[in-house]
C-alpha cells in the first residue's frame, strides 16, 4: 500500500507541473528553444492550462478531471481504484476529443458549430503540458488497474503495456486511419469522396496494356517490380548463405563483410553507381561505344535498371535473414536420409529446403517490402517509369499538390504489403520447421551436390565481383571532376562538402553537407537508443508476461514492419500538419518516424534472445524481493547485450540510409543526409553526392564499433562455491554455480 501512496503521489506530481508550469499549447520557436522559460506566466501564447482556462474554458473539465483524480487518493483502496479508473480514463477520452474538435479557427467539423454555435477563440495543437497531462491520467489508469490485481499487481508491467499501446496507436495506426480520412475529403475537410472514387478508376493506375505491348499502369508495374526483386534478392540470399556454410568457397568472411557492406551504404548510391558504369556516359558504355560502335542508349533508366539496382541492395538484408535459418538445420536431419540412402541432391531437396521455408518466406517478405517502399533507386533511375512511391511523393510536393491522390496511391501500396505479409504469416502458420532440440548435435552440414554448388558458385562469383566493381566506381567517383566530361583526379568534392575554415581563432564548418550532417547524427543518436529502448522492453512483456491480446498486440507491432516507409512519411504528413499534435517539420517527427518504423526489428530481436533466457532467472529475482523493474535491469538486460547491439546497430544504420519515409519529413531546419543527396542528384551533383555518401559510410562504420564497445559482450563463466542453494547473480555477467 504505501507503494501504491507513493507511485500515486508522484504521477499527481507530474500531472500538477503540467498544469503549472508547461506550455499548454504548441510553441512556434519549438519546446527546447528555452524562450518559454523567461515570460511562462507573462505571455499567453505560453502560458500553462491554469492561464488558459479564462481564454479556452473548456480546458476547465481537464482540471476538474484531474482534481477528481487527486481526489480519489483520500479512499480506501477499493473505492480508489474504481473512480480512479473511471475519472483518468474521462480524463484521455476527453483530451482526444476537444483536442480533434477544436482546432486553429474554432471547431473542426460543421455540425458541431451548428449544434453549439460558433467559438470566439479556437486552439493550436497540444503542447508540453497537454502531452503530459495526457501521460499522467495513462499513468493513473495504469496504476489503478494494478492496484485492482491486473498482471499480479505489477504496475511496472501494467504501466508498460498501457504506455506502449498509446504510443503504438499514436504512431501507427493514428497516422494510418488519418491517410485513409484524407482520401475522402476535401480541402476545406468536408466529406467528399469523389477524389477517392477518380483516383481509383484512374487507367494510369490500373492499365494492363502492358498485355498488348504497351505500358502498364503504376500499380502492376510496381508489382511486377516488387515480386521480381523478392524473387532476385531471395535466391542470390539463399546462394550466399550456402556459399558460406555448404562449400569449401575460400575468403569466406570477406564475402561475409561484402554482402553486409550495402546494408550501411545510402540506398540511392547504387544507383548513381550504376549510371557511372552504364549511363549514357558511363565507363562501360563508352568502351563497347569505342570497341564495337554500340550506340549509348537509355535502357538503364526504367524497370531494368531499378530491378538490379534493388537486388544490389536487398540482396544482402535476405542473406542476414537466410545465414541463421541455413546454419539452424540440423546435421542429424541429413545424416538420417543419407543413411537412408537419398543421395545428395534428394536429401537438399527433399529435407534442408523444406526446413529453410520460414527462412525463405521472411527474406522474401521483406525484400518485397523494401522494393515496395524504395524511393531513391527509382528516383535515380526510374526515368519515365513512374512506380507508386515515386508517384505519391510527386502527388504531394509536385505540381499536382492532390493529397488525396496521394492517400489513394499509399492505399494501393499499403494494401499490396499487407497482403504479402498476411499470405506469408497464413502460409507459415500452424506448421513446425523446429530442428534444434535440448540434445546434442555435433553433426556436420554436408557438402552441396556437385551441380548444385556449381550453380551456387556461378552466381555468387560474379555477384561478389560486380558488387566490388560497383563500390570502386563509388569511391573512383567521389574523386572525379566530371565523370565522362572531365575525368581528372580531384578533391574539390570533398572540400566543397566538407570545406573546415578558421576566423578570430574560431573554426567554421563552412561546406555545404556539415548542417544536414549534423542534424543527421543527432537525430540518428537520439532514435537509436530509443529505439532499442521500446523493442527491448516490448520484447520483455511478450516473452515474459502473459495477458489478454498478447498476439494481437505483437501482430499490432509488426504491422508497423508491413507499412512501407513511402506510407509512413505520407500518412504522418496527413496526420501531424494539424492539431492536435503538430509536428510537422520537427525533429520529433523524424525520431517517431524512426522508433516506430524500426522497432519490429528489435522486437523481433529481443523475443529470439530471451527465450533462450530460462524463466528462473526472473523468479529467483521476483523471489528474492526484486520488483520486475529491477529484475529486468539488473538480470535479463546484462544478458541481451546481443540483441542490444544489433537493436542499436540496426536503428542507427536504418536512421542515416533511410529516404523513403523522410523525403516527406524533412524540413529547411532539420533536413537529413539522404534527402540533401537526393538534391545533388537531382542537380547533376554526382561528384559531391558520392563524396557525402562515402564520409557516411565510413562514419558510421566508426559509430557502430562505438556502439559495440559500449555494449560489451555477453559473459558466460562457471563459479564453484561451497553453497547450498544456487542463487543467479544481478551482475553484469550469468553467474551459474554448484554444490560441490
Amino acid at each position: 500500500m504505501h507503494a501504491n501512496n507513493r507511485r500515486l503521489t508522484g504521477a499527481l506530481l507530474i500531472g500538477l507541473a503540467s498544469l503549472l508550469l508547461l506550455p499548454w499549447y504548441s510553441l512556434e520557436a519549438g519546446f527546447f528553444d528555452g524562450g518559454w522559460l523567461f515570460n511562462l506566466w507573462r505571455d499567453p501564447a505560453n502560458a500553462p492550462a491554469l492561464w488558459q482556462v479564462s481564454s479556452h474554458p473548456w480546458l476547465a473539465i481537464a482540471l476538474t478531471l484531474f482534481a477528481l483524480c487527486a481526489a480519489c487518493g483520500l479512499l480506501p483502496s477499493g473505492a480508489r481504484s474504481r473512480l480512479m479508473l473511471l475519472f483518468s480514463a474521462l480524463g484521455v477520452i476527453f483530451l482526444v476529443i476537444e483536442g480533434h474538435a477544436i482546432g486553429y479557427s474554432g471547431w473542426s467539423w460543421l455540425w458541431l458549430e451548428n449544434r453549439f454555435g460558433a467559438l470566439e477563440q479556437g486552439q493550436p495543437a497540444m503542447g508540453a503540458g497537454a502531452l503530459l497531462l495526457m501521460t499522467t491520467f495513462l499513468l493513473l489508469f495504469s496504476f489503478a488497474l494494478a492496484e485492482r490485481g491486473v498482471l499480479k499487481g505489477d504496475a511496472f508491467v501494467v504501466a508498460s503495456l498501457v504506455l506502449l499501446t498509446a504510443l503504438v496507436s499514436i504512431f501507427v495506426l493514428y497516422p494510418v486511419l488519418s491517410m485513409f480520412v484524407v482520401s475522402v475529403q476535401d480541402v476545406d475537410g468536408s466529406f467528399k469522396p469523389d477524389g477517392l472514387i477518380s483516383n481509383i478508376q484512374d487507367p494510369s493506375i490500373w492499365s494492363l496494356a502492358c498485355l498488348k505491348g504497351g505500358t502498364c499502369g503504376t500499380a502492376w508495374r510496381t508489382l511486377w517490380l516488387a515480386l521480381m526483386t523478392a524473387s532476385g534478392s531471395t535466391l542470390l540470399g539463399l546462394a550466399f548463405a550456402l556459399a558460406a556454410t555448404r562449400t569449401p568457397l575460400p575468403c569466406k568472411k570477406a564475402l561475409r563483410m561484402l554482402t553486409i557492406l550495402p546494408i550501411i551504404t545510402p540506398p540511392f548510391v547504387i544507383g548513381l553507381a550504376l549510371i557511372l558504369l552504364f549511363g549514357r556516359s558511363g565507363v562501360v558504355t563508352e568502351y563497347l561505344a569505342a570497341l564495337f560502335g554500340i550506340e549509348p542508349g537509355r535502357w538503364l533508366y526504367g524497370l531494368t535498371g531499378i530491378w538490379i539496382a534493388q537486388v544490389l541492395s536487398f540482396t544482402p538484408i535476405a542473406f542476414l535473414v537466410l545465414i541463421g535459418v541455413v546454419e539452424g538445420v540440423s546435421p542429424s536431419l541429413e545424416e538420417a536420409s543419407q543413411t537412408l540412402r537419398a543421395n545428395r541432391w534428394r536429401t537438399f531437396s527433399r529435407i534442408s529446403l523444406p526446413l529453410m521455408a520460414p527462412g525463405l518466406a521472411n527474406a522474401f517478405l521483406i525484400s518485397f517490402i523494401e522494393s515496395m517502399a524504395d524511393f531513391g533507386n527509382p528516383m535515380v533511375l526510374g526515368g519515365s517509369h513512374g512506380v507508386l512511391s515515386t508517384e505519391i511523393f510527386f502527388s504531394v510536393v509536385g505540381a499536382q499538390n492532390d493529397p488525396s491522390r496521394a492517400a489513394v496511391l499509399a492505399m494501393i501500396l499499403l494494401s499490396f504489403t499487407l497482403a504479402a505479409f498476411v499470405l506469408q504469416r497464413w502460409w507459415l502458420g500452424g506448421k513446425n520447421f523446429a530442428t534444434v532440440t535440448g540434445k546434442g548435435d555435433g553433426g556436420k552440414h554436408g557438402q552441396l551436390p556437385r551441380l548444385l554448388r556449381y550453380g551456387v558458385y556461378g552466381m555468387v562469383i560474379p555477384w561478389g565481383l560486380f558488387t566490388l566493381v560497383i563500390y570502386g566506381m563509388i569511391v573512383v567517383g567521389g574523386f572525379v571532376q566530371s565523370w565522362g566530361l572531365n575525368d581528372a583526379l580531384t578533391v574539390e568534392h570533398y572540400v566543397r562538402a566538407f570545406r573546415v575554415s578558421s576566423s578570430d581563432g574560431h573554426l567554421l564548418w563552412t561546406g555545404v553537407a556539415w548542417n544536414s550532417f549534423w542534424t543527421t547524427l543527432e537525430i540518428a543518436l537520439i532514435a537509436a537508443p530509443l529505439t532499442a529502448i521500446v523493442g527491448l522492453l516490448t520484447a520483455w512483456l511478450i516473452v515474459r508476461q502473459k495477458f489478454a491480446g498478447r498476439q494481437t498486440f505483437e501482430f499490432l507491432l509488426m504491422l508497423s514492419f508491413a507499412i512501407p516507409g513511402t506510407v509512413i512519411g505520407v500518412s504522418y504528413v496527413m496526420a501531424y500538419n494539424l492539431p492536435p499534435l503538430e509536428i510537422t517539420g520537427t525533429a520529433l517527427i523524424l525520431i517517431a518516424c524512426f522508433v516506430f518504423r524500426n522497432m519490429p526489428v528489435g522486437v523481433r530481436g529481443g523475443i529470439a534472445a530471451m527465450s533462450q533466457l530460462d524463466k528462473s532467472l526472473d523468479e529467483a529475482s521476483l523471489t528474492l524481493g526484486a520488483n520486475s523493474f529491477r529484475t529486468l535491469r539488473k538480470v535479463v538486460l546484462p544478458l541481451l547485450k546481443p540483441a542490444i547491439s544489433a537493436a542499436l546497430v540496426y536503428a542507427f544504420v536504418r536512421a542515416i540510409t533511410s529516404i523513403s519515409a523522410v523525403i516527406f519529413l524533412v524540413s529547411a531546419q532539420y533536413n537529413m543526409a539522404t534527402s540533401y543527396i537526393v538534391g545533388l542528384v537531382e542537380n547533376g551533383e554526382y561528384g559531391v553526392a558520392i563524396a557525402y555518401s562515402t564520409v557516411l559510410i565510413v562514419v558510421m562504420l566508426l559509430i557502430i564499433g562505438v556502439f559495440q564497445w559500449l555494449v560489451g559482450e555477453r559473459k558466460l563463466r562457471r563459479v564453484a562455491r561451497p553453497v547450498d542453494i544456487a542463487v543467479p547473480s544481478t551482475s553484469t555477467s550469468l553467474t551459474q554455480e554448484r554444490t560441490v
